[in-house]
C-alpha cells in the first residue's frame, strides 16, 4: 500500500513497545509500511508472565520472517515437550505438543529478539516517550508526548490494559470475566522437566517454564494476593520439594491477569492490539500466541487499508482462548470438579491431548460456537 501522505509521516504509529507492539512493526514493515513506535520505557522491557510459548506462537514467529533454526537456537531458551498437569498428588496428566515443541523463552530475552528484527527491518522507535494526548488530522492522526509531537496514518494502541489510546479513542467498552493477580520468580536450578508443568490447589495455580539449562521460571496466579514467594510456594508442596535444592535469580514481579472483551477494537483509524485489545487469564499461556496471530491480521488489514477485517479476525482469533479460560476457571473455583476433571484426564490421556491440539489450532475445532466455522488466513 502506497502512502498517500507526506514522507515524513508514517503509515503506522505505534503507541507501545511490549511483544505485541514489536510484533505488529514487524508485521507491518514486512508488508512494505513506514513504521515508527513510542514507549515510555528504555528496552528491554520486562512483565510477569510464564514465559513459555506455545507451538503456535513458536509457528507466528515464523510468519513473521523470523528463521526457527537459528533465530530461536541462538538464545538461551529450552525446549517443551507438552503440557503436564498437577493435582497434589503423586500422578499427573500430561500430552506432547504435536509437530514441534514450543519453547521456554525470559520475556527480556524474546523481547530483545523482537526488538532486533524489528530495527533490521527499518521501524523507527522513540524511548522514553509518553502519550500524552492524540487527535485527529486530515492525513490520520496527531500524537502528543513528553517530548514530541508525532504524526501517523494510522495510530496502532499496543500500551496495554490501561491503554491511552483506547481511552481516548472511546475504545474502553468492556465486559471483564475474571481478575486474578499473578507472581512470578525465577529460580536456578537445572529443569527436572521438559514440560510446562500446571500445578493446582485450592489457592490457584503454579506455572513451571524451564527457560534455559540452568533457570526455571515460576508463575503464580490466584484470587489472592501472595505477600512472598515463599508463602505462595507453601501451597504447592509438590513443587516446593522440587525447588528445595534452588536459589533465587533476581526479584519477584508481581501482575494482574485478566479476562476482558471489549466490544470494539478498531475505530476509523485506530487500532488496539495485545492486552489493550482484551485478554485471556494467564491459565491458557496463550498471551504471546494472541498478540502474534492479531499483529499478523492487523498488518494484512492495514495493507489492504481495512481495518474492519481487522476487527472481524480479531474476535475469531481471541475466541478459542476465552472459551479454554473459562473452563479452566471453572475447575479452579470447584475442588471436586477439578479432581474429576484432573483424574479423567489421566486415565484418557486422548481426552487431554486432543484439547491440547485444539488449543494450540493443530485441529480445526469441531464446534461451531468456537469458530462459526471461520478458518482464516493469518500468513503474513
Amino acid at each position: 500500500m502506497p502512502s498517500s501522505t507526506p514522507a515524513a509521516q508514517p503509515d503506522v504509529l505505534i503507541a507501545g513497545a511490549g511483544p505485541a507492539g514489536l510484533a505488529a512493526a514487524i508485521a507491518s514493515a514486512r508488508k512494505g509500511l513506514h513504521v515508527e513506535v513510542i514507549d515510555a520505557m528504555q528496552p528491554p522491557i520486562d512483565k510477569a508472565c510464564g514465559e513459555g510459548l506455545m507451538p503456535d506462537a513458536i509457528r507466528s514467529l515464523g510468519h513473521l520472517g523470523f528463521n526457527l533454526n537459528l533465530d530461536l537456537r541462538n538464545v538461551e531458551s529450552h525446549l517443551l515437550r507438552g503440557l503436564r498437569f498437577l493435582n497434589q498428588q503423586p500422578a499427573a496428566a500430561e500430552a506432547i505438543f504435536p509437530g514441534s515443541p514450543g519453547r521456554g523463552i525470559r520475556r527480556t530475552v524474546l523481547h530483545q529478539l523482537l526488538l532486533d528484527r524489528a530495527l533490521a527491518l527499518g521501524v523507527r522507535f522513540h524511548w522514553e516517550n509518553s502519550v500524552q494526548s492524540i487527535e485527529p488530522t486530515s492525513t490520520g492522526h496527531l500524537l502528543r508526548t513528553n517530548r514530541q509531537t508525532l504524526r501517523g496514518r494510522y495510530l496502532i494502541g499496543a500500551d496495554g490494559h490501561h491503554s491511552r489510546i483506547a481511552t481516548w479513542a472511546g475504545l474502553t467498552q468492556a465486559t471483564i470475566h475474571s481478575r486474578r493477580i499473578g507472581l512470578r520468580q525465577h529460580f536456578t536450578i537445572a529443569p527436572w522437566t521438559n514440560f510446562v508443568e500446571v500445578y493446582w490447589s485450592n489457592h490457584g495455580q503454579a506455572y513451571v517454564t524451564p527457560t534455559s539449562a540452568n533457570e526455571v521460571c515460576v508463575a503464580f496466579v490466584s484470587n489472592k494476593k501472595f505477600p512472598t514467594v515463599d508463602q505462595a510456594l507453601a501451597y504447592f508442596p509438590a513443587l516446593q520439594r522440587q525447588l528445595a535444592s534452588a536459589t533465587l535469580s533476581g526479584a519477584p514481579r508481581g501482575s494482574i491477569t485478566l479476562g476482558r472483551t471489549l466490544r470494539r477494537v478498531t475505530t476509523n483509524n485506530i487500532a488496539l492490539i495485545g492486552d489493550a485489545s482484551g485478554s485471556v487469564d494467564a491459565i491458557t499461556g496463550s498471551g504471546l500466541g494472541l498478540c502474534f496471530h492479531q499483529a499478523i491480521a492487523l498488518a494484512n488489514s492495514l495493507h489492504t487499508e481495512n481495518l474492519a477485517a481487522y476487527q472481524y479476525a480479531h474476535r475469531h482469533i481471541q475466541r478459542p482462548s476465552r472459551i479454554i479460560s473459562r473452563c479452566l476457571l471453572l475447575i479452579d473455583r470447584f475442588p471436586h470438579l477439578r479432581a474429576l476433571t484432573l483424574s479423567a484426564f489421566q486415565r484418557r490421556p486422548l481426552l487431554l491431548e486432543y484439547l491440547l491440539h485444539l488449543h494450540i489450532g493443530h485441529r480445526p475445532c469441531p464446534f461451531g460456537v468456537l469458530t462459526n466455522g471461520l478458518q482464516p488466513d493469518y500468513t503474513c
